[in-house]
């Protein structure tokens, strides 16, 4: 199942842990995806929403 925000679009981006001597390992940081019912188009849906489309208002909760 892929992290993705069914909103924006919002996905995994990879980097690294850089620790105090210097070492560099990969780490990967996902995005705050919250399952949501919401209304979209007219219809009732759970959607995967990043916690900052649900704070900016792009989604509609359903009641």
């Amino acid at each position: 199942m892929a992290n993705v925000c069914d909103v924006c679009g919002k996905r995994s981006q990879t980097g690294c842990n850089v620790s105090h001597a210097n070492n560099k390992t990969k780490k990967v940081f996902k995005p705050n995806l919250q399952k949501v019912r919401a209304v979209e188009s007219g219809s009732v849906r759970n959607l995967k929403v990043c916690t900052r489309c649900i704070r900016s208002g792009a989604v509609k909760k359903a009641c």
